[in-house]
């Protein structure tokens, strides 16, 4: 039988008319936690490609304020570098203005997306939403690397390997005193974070996540089990009374290099960008994502048709978190539309 047009079209504004959710949208072009020219024009080449535009487009109650990009200057009581810390003065003064900016946005009911930069942003705006929410956050990291090492333990000197063990708790005493970082305080236990598409991890990197159990799912576990029980499993070991907000930094190459080619470090056997995809909109049905992370995309890597299959790619991941359907989007005027331009809605009856 068929639903009344009258019915329909109330049915149709339900599904519009929901509660406002503000975005605040912050750049780092930011590129000393790695070597390779380019990535700091990250943030501008997502926003050149539609990007904010996009995101309003997705329905009435989004609200976008882009708060353009972080400028910083290098803090004058960093006098001295840390050994095997490459950019160090860098990566700790631009961080720390990324952390007040974050924690700001997400204080005013906002859900803050980063863009990136390379992935050392991510000590600062993980800490800034640390903050924001009293501790009380767990994190999603998407990765083709574990980011665990620490100047001890890295062959690199790259910062941008290092984020998530200057954040964990269970790793402070791995590290020197960090001179102009007395803002960062490791306070989040590796208990609250999980691991999607590892497929690259140094061997200290793998001995730290056996020995402390994180969790960590490799691209054999995403074959084994497929994406959507990957994420399941995620979301329960990290946050299982489904209360806590959701952090997700988002590394670009954490998809297959055919899919994002125009990035740091890519690694072959990667995720698919359909599972890149979903993982967005699993978090996003979950109602609880506070902050996102969208790092590495490199525009000074590759050809241009390679720049702008990372570009697209990286805009669906964004727009699926914050609500875009791949089915289709139902027009944002239903107000205005004449009731007879709705067909009668077919009911299935059981």
């Amino acid at each position: 039988m068929f639903t009344k047009p009258k019915v329909a079209f109330k049915i149709l504004k339900r599904c519009i008319h929901t509660k406002e959710v503000k975005i605040g949208v912050i750049g780092v072009p930011f590129d000393k936690g790695q070597p390779k020219v380019g990535v700091a024009n990250g943030p501008d080449a997502l926003r050149k490609a539609g990007l904010i535009e996009q995101l309003a487009n997705i329905r009435n109650n989004l609200t976008i304020k882009d708060y353009g990009n972080i400028s910083y200057e290098v803090m004058k009581e960093i006098d001295s570098d840390i050994p095997n810390m490459k950019g160090y003065a860098h990566v700790a003064s631009c961080t720390k203005l990324l952390s007040n900016q974050v924690e700001k946005i997400i204080r005013d009911e906002s859900i803050c997306l980063t863009l990136g930069g390379d992935h050392a942003i991510a000590i600062g705006s993980v800490d800034g939403h640390i903050k924001a929410k009293n501790e009380d956050i767990c994190v999603l990291w998407v990765d083709a690397h574990a980011d665990l090492n620490t100047n001890k333990t890295s062959t690199s000197g790259n910062v941008h390997g290092m984020p998530m063990a200057l954040l964990a708790t269970e790793l402070s005493d791995y590290w020197p005193y960090l001179p102009g970082m007395d803002w960062q305080k490791p306070i989040i236990s590796i208990r609250n974070v999980a691991y999607i598409g590892l497929r690259s991890v140094d061997s200290y990197e793998r001995l730290v996540i056996d020995k402390l159990g994180i969790t960590a799912f490799g691209m054999e576990d995403v074959e084994n089990y497929g994406i959507s029980t990957i994420v399941n499993m995620a979301l329960n070991k990290i946050d299982p009374e489904k209360k806590r907000s959701i952090h997700v930094s988002y590394d670009i190459d954490s998809l297959d290099s055919l899919e994002a080619p125009s990035t740091g470090t890519s690694v072959r056997g990667g995720l698919t960008l359909r599972e890149g995809i979903q993982i967005m909109e699993m978090v996003y049905n979950t109602g609880r994502l506070g902050a996102m992370d969208l790092v590495e995309v490199n525009p000074s890597i590759g050809t241009e048709q390679d720049v702008k299959k990372t570009i697209d790619a990286a805009i669906h991941i964004i727009l699926a978190a914050f609500g875009y359907s791949r089915r289709g989007l139902v027009p944002k005027n239903v107000d205005t539309l004449p009731l007879q331009t709705f067909p009668p809605t077919r009911q299935i009856i059981k």
